[in-house]
């Protein structure tokens, strides 16, 4: 798979919802009735990091489940994609990215949204060939303004803006043009996992999902 071809793939999994959720999961039993609860909500493209000894796992267990489309998070080295492809996972995302990362995904077959949070960071990857990346930690690396700056030099790169993403800012940086979907972990919380309230983990999926098409209002800041 060529880096141009990874970009493709993705950008067809962003346009499923604006909003992919990032999930750490560290209890398997959670994983098939939080992918049904998410789905269900009106986000399928779901991330699963690789934080806990549970996630691959999970990533078994939610790829069987209808509508979901299931990627892995916290992609570091080349055992990490072939563990997490073997898993069923079905795209890649990393923090950062390194040559032997990305060739080790392009080798396997498995679409990577590589991390950035510079712009000669950016500039490496689309030299490689990556169109879309991730913008990561999104907050801390500057936040909107950085990402409106960055697409002045460089508007042929899109991003999926991530860390400290929340409900209160994602129209913003949905907002931007070089932008096309935003990851957020806030619509399943921890919490809300141990509790098993998998109704509400839905209608906080549905309420991002409104919130990220402009259909209702985000909370005040």
């Amino acid at each position: 798979m060529t880096p141009h071809q990874a970009s493709d793939s993705l950008r067809e999994l962003a346009e499923l919802a604006p909003i992919i959720p990032v999930i750490v999961v560290k209890n398997a039993d959670y994983a098939k009735p939080l992918a049904e609860a998410l789905v269900a909500g009106g986000l399928p493209a779901l991330e699963v990091t690789l934080r806990t000894p549970a996630a691959l796992e999970a990533i078994r267990i939610m790829s069987q489940v209808e509508g979901a489309v299931v990627g892995a998070g916290t992609v570091l080295t080349p055992n990490d994609v072939q563990r997490a492809h073997d898993a069923g996972a079905t795209f890649a995302v990393s923090p950062g990215s390194t040559p032997t990362l990305l060739q080790a995904c392009e080798a396997e077959g498995l679409p990577i949204l590589p991390g950035a949070a510079t712009p000669s960071e950016v500039m490496a990857n689309l030299e490689r060939g990556y169109e879309l990346q991730k913008f990561f930690p999104a907050e801390a690396a500057g936040g909107v303004p950085m990402l409106k700056s960055i697409g002045g030099p460089l508007p042929q790169v899109s991003f999926c803006p991530t860390g400290g993403v929340s409900l209160k800012n994602v129209t913003q940086y949905l907002a931007l043009p070089n932008v096309i979907c935003c990851g957020g972990s806030w619509v399943a919380p921890e919490a809300m996992m141990a509790a098993g309230d998998w109704d509400g983990i839905a209608r906080l999926a549905s309420e991002a999902l409104a919130v990220a098409k402009g259909e209702t209002a985000a909370e005040p800041a």
